[in-house]
């Protein structure tokens, strides 16, 4: 990214100021201004999050909010009550009180003297979701969202369930979530009060990995938030935006086909991260986008955002398979709408090991006996993360390591190319040996060299397979059909390139496998894959280019300690006991502009003993200290996620330390039954 040195206006800042909420809980902000806005007042950009403004996103604050400022806007960086310097306790993710602060903020930055009254949210990850939850409130001085990975559907595409399958992720973000609601306030900010208001976090923040666990279906808990439960109640203009190694692009194209407001979907081939620090290129120049917009809807310049297309998407080329790609080759392509006509859907037959997609491939019935299949617990040790966060190696590696425990079927190396953009689906008529079961569904791009690189995946509970709000038992012995969706994708694959699906009963670690192994039987002739190809068409024309990242020039921080990011499978052939290890140190820094000193290291452990379903354990630890001077405070938090074919149990901890002696320590040993999962 190229710092921009000479901004349009000179930009101030105001390190720390208290925005009130209705019953009194003060939020912390930190604003920067254009020069004079105080006289000639400019429409506001609010961020609203729980990620600590004043030490843990205070790089990438200061690549984005002064670039904005500088381009004429009020940038506002709140933390969500209970979080960093903000007053009050965090107990959960997007609570009515969250959201009732959200619109108190906007109300409060409407007012001030600096601002027209018109307000802009960008956000990404947790605060892309308060950005549509906000919207679909309609606040009056919020006129535009920016959501960058966030949902439309809580239960349906986030950290939580996939499927109706629980993801390891939803372990380890609450994980991620105990260690970040440990942390005190800066006392250079909230003064003497700090030690008081660390303890009530300590105290009264919770385990959210219980909470999430005890809502194994789709209910009230999940659905409010939602704003696919009421699309229509969002009545301001929405650009959404994720990335194909993210977990959140399949919204995008829900919020592009449902919202009846100007909206705008892009999809770049990044990670979890905004795409102008994206570290899975090519990165673009984001935040002219976003200029582009907030230009429009909160200054009304005519930057021609709503002749632009509705979708645009990097169909990504073919690429060996890598746990770390920094670069992902391909092209840009635009859709004026959301769904296309220039994408039609092909349906795939299946035979014995085959995928008959009409390259001379052979076709009889017995050729299409019915295969079982009960997969190894080893299947799902190469698929990386549900969300790449851009840390490697956390994207799936090849594939074949994990086909010898599946079903698969292979097409014919292609006569032609093909390009598949939008959700493919799979239909299987299957009969298990079990009333709870799931099944996982890869689709793979096969070289020449017969590497295996994953394109689109999908999981499916198979208590869900009629709804996510009422499972119901599998019989064992009756056939029953059910389709799978994979995740949207864009994605060439070349002529000579064949396609592989594969089929297992578990998908170990990315989602926790069934109570008990599983033997499905599949209808092969009665199955198949749907793909949504586009034609290629005259009118794409060139590469389109997106301008080079830009920003403002990042905080200066002092490296004290490197890191180390790595992802280790440990396999003891005596014990049977296999082990993915997982280490994402983020090592100690000092911030120059202030002298904070920050520690940051996690570290996750996934394991499994042979084939016994009930030894599957996840287990986290995360080290988290700031300091300065003589004040110094540390938090070590601890979770443990096992089961047996009944019951989930959790065990956590969560030390805090001041000058390095013991101030708090809190144990949880809970149970949770486990229904249909």
């Amino acid at each position: 990214m190229e710092p921009v040195f000479d901004l349009p206006r000179r930009v101030t800042e105001i390190e720390h100021t208290w925005i009130p909420t209705r019953d009194g809980t003060r939020l912390a902000a930190r604003i920067w201004l254009p020069e004079g806005a105080e006289h000639d007042p400019v429409p506001a950009i609010l961020e609203y999050i729980p990620y600590r403004k004043r030490d843990l996103t205070r790089g990438r604050d200061a690549t984005h909010h002064p670039y904005f400022a500088g381009h004429g806007y009020a940038c506002v960086r709140v933390d969500v009550r209970g979080a960093g310097d903000s007053e009050g306790v965090l107990v959960d993710e997007y609570l009515p009180v969250e959201l009732d602060d959200g619109e108190d903020v906007l109300a409060w930055i409407a007012a001030q003297p600096w601002c027209t009254g018109d307000v802009g949210m960008i956000g990404i990850s947790w605060g892309g979701f308060n950005g549509l939850q906000l919207a679909a409130r309609q606040p009056p001085p919020l006129k535009c969202v920016i959501a960058a990975s966030t949902t439309d559907d809580r239960y349906a595409d986030d950290v939580h369930y996939m499927g109706g399958c629980l993801l390891s992720d939803n372990l380890s973000w609450a994980s991620v979530m105990f260690a970040y609601n440990s942390m005190p306030p800066d006392p250079a900010i909230v003064g003497d009060r700090w030690r008081a208001m660390w303890h009530q976090r300590l105290e009264g923040s919770g385990l959210w990995v219980e909470r999430w666990m005890s809502h194994q279906h789709r209910d009230a808990y999940w659905r409010h938030g939602s704003v696919a439960e009421d699309y229509a109640s969002i009545n301001v203009p929405v650009f959404a935006v994720s990335g194909w190694a993210d977990g959140y692009s399949n919204p995008v194209f829900r919020l592009v086909e449902n919202l009846r407001v100007p909206r705008k979907g892009l999809i770049g081939p990044w990670s979890h991260r905004y795409p102008h620090l994206a570290t899975t290129g090519p990165a673009i120049g984001f935040l002219q986008e976003c200029l582009r917009w907030f230009d429009r809807w909160l200054k009304g310049i005519a930057t021609g955002v709503e002749e632009d297309p509705d979708l645009t998407v990097w169909v990504q080329e073919p690429q060996p398979p890598s746990t770390d790609h920094r670069a992902r080759p391909g092209r840009w392509v635009s859709e004026d709408t959301w769904p296309t006509p220039n994408v039609t859907e092909h349906e795939v037959g299946l035979a014995r090991g085959q995928l008959l997609l009409g390259n001379g491939e052979s076709y009889d019935a017995d050729d299409a006996p019915s295969q079982r299949i009960q997969s190894p617990l080893s299947v799902g040790l190469f698929a990386g993360k549900w969300c790449s966060y851009g840390v490697a190696p956390d994207l799936p590696y090849d594939q074949r390591e994990e086909d010898g425990g599946a079903l698969t079927f292979d097409s014919e190396p292609l006569d032609e190319p093909i390009e598949i953009l939008g959700e493919p689906r799979v239909r299987l008529r299957l009969t298990a040996d079990r009333p709870v079961a799931q099944v996982a569904v890869r689709l793979s791009d096969l070289a020449a060299d017969d590497k295996a690189t994953r394109i689109t995946y999908g999981l499916l509970n198979l208590t869900h397979r009629n709804s996510h709000a009422e499972p119901e038992l599998l019989a064992p012995g009756e056939p029953f059909d059910v389709e799978v969706p994979l995740n949207h994708i864009a994605q060439h694959v070349a002529a000579g390139h064949r396609l592989r699906l594969a089929v297992s009963t578990s998908y170990w670690p990315l989602a926790w496998p069934p109570p008990q192994p599983v033997v499905l039987e599949v209808e092969v002739a009665d199955s198949s894959l749907t793909l949504p190809l586009r034609a290629r068409r005259a009118d794409d024309g060139p590469i389109q280019d997106f301008a080079d990242p830009e920003g403002a020039p990042p905080a200066r921080k002092t490296v004290l300690e490197a890191g180390q990011q790595d992802w280790q499978i440990q396999r003891d052939l005596a014990s049977e006991e296999t082990t993915l290890a997982v280490t994402n140190d983020e090592g100690k820094w000092r911030i120059d502009s202030h002298g904070m000193v920050v520690e940051k290291r996690a570290y996750e452990w996934y394991r499994y003993q042979g084939f016994d379903f009930s030894s599957v354990s996840g287990e986290t630890l995360h080290v988290r200290t700031i300091s300065r001077d003589d004040w110094s405070a540390e938090t070590v938090t601890r979770t443990r996620l096992s089961c047996d074919p009944s019951t989930f149990h959790i065990h956590a901890t969560c030390d805090a330390y001041e000058h390095g002696k013991r101030v708090h320590a809190a144990t949880w040993d809970r149970s949770i039954p486990r229904k249909m999962l």
